[in-house]
């Protein structure tokens, strides 16, 4: 009877092949140069302050946004639609759910989409931020 044996000496180099102390070290040396290639964690990141200055598109225009229900928002008390992907950033740049703030006026820099005229994207303004100067426009 022929038992098999659990790694084929065929694929391990002669170095290795009985001494399995020198496999787990070389292993172990793999996996921690993987470790070492991977990228810093989420929270060494910077994020900008509130009130810190975000750079804002040309295109983004201010307003008030009244998140109304699912898809449906209005901007400067004009109804629009919102984009599949639209994306709602607070004041320190972390994106808000959208049904969390359904009713609540929030004064905001948005981009609408040129082609669709739906709204892409908006920044809740810090008070800071709001008391700066910038182009307004009520939808189209």
């Amino acid at each position: 009877m022929h038992r098999c044996t659990l790694v084929p000496p065929v694929f391990l180099g002669g170095w290795l092949r009985f001494y399995p102390a020198r496999l787990l070290l070389a292993l172990s040396l793999v996996a921690l140069g993987g470790v070492a290639s991977l990228p810093a964690p989420a929270q060494a990141q910077m994020l900008p302050k509130a009130g810190a200055g975000r750079n804002f598109p040309e295109a983004a225009l201010r307003g008030t946004l009244v998140v109304t229900g699912q898809g449906m928002a209005e901007v400067n008390g004009k109804a629009i639609r919102m984009a599949p992907g639209m994306r709602l950033f607070n004041a320190e740049s972390a994106l808000v759910m959208l049904h969390t703030v359904i009713g609540q006026k929030l004064t905001v820099n948005y981009v609408i989409e040129p082609s669709t005229g739906w709204l892409l994207t908006a920044w809740v303004l810090s008070s800071a931020e709001a008391a700066q100067e910038r182009k307004s426009n009520t939808v189209r």
